[in-house]
């Protein structure tokens, strides 16, 4: 998905799923600053990137989360309280920025990747796998340095 965004120009969320502070999900936590909650879509959007990684048989193994900025996101709560429907592909102009798991977090990623189904079924094991994949920080990229990042890739 990288690599079409650098060759088109555009970005096309998988079946156009993305992920934003909702009203929904300012509900769901007691407190927080919108950076905070803005961080917690953040990392549901990681999470979700373990699916895409686990859908695709030579996936890199490291999460990848576009950070967008768009008004036209339609608000998805039967998903989840931060799932938003996009309207379209989003334009380079829209991207703030790109955030990728470092090469550290291969292992940790491929293992959460290959229980990401176990653990949302509420299996304690595969989820204790999510946590350490979890662990690692995504790194953050603006979009000026793609070309370099999917070098790296």
């Amino acid at each position: 998905m990288l690599r079409d965004l650098e060759a088109t120009g555009e970005f096309r969320a998988r079946s156009g799923t993305g992920f934003a502070l909702t009203p929904a999900l300012r509900e769901a936590y007691a407190s927080g600053s919108d950076e905070e909650l803005e961080y917690a879509a953040l990392l549901e959007a990681a999470r979700a990137s373990l699916r895409l990684i686990a859908a695709e048989e030579k996936a890199e193994p490291r999460r990848a989360v576009v950070s967008v900025d768009v008004d036209d996101a339609t608000l998805r709560p039967d998903l989840d309280a931060a799932v938003v429907r996009l309207a379209g592909p989003v334009p380079k102009s829209q991207i703030a920025a790109i955030h990728v798991d470092s090469t550290e977090a291969e292992d940790a990623v491929a293992a959460a990747a290959a229980v990401i189904d176990a653990a949302d079924l509420g299996d304690e094991d595969a989820e204790f796998t999510l946590g350490d994949a979890e662990d690692h920080e995504l790194a953050w990229y603006a979009l000026q340095e793609l070309p370099f990042l999917l070098e790296l890739l």
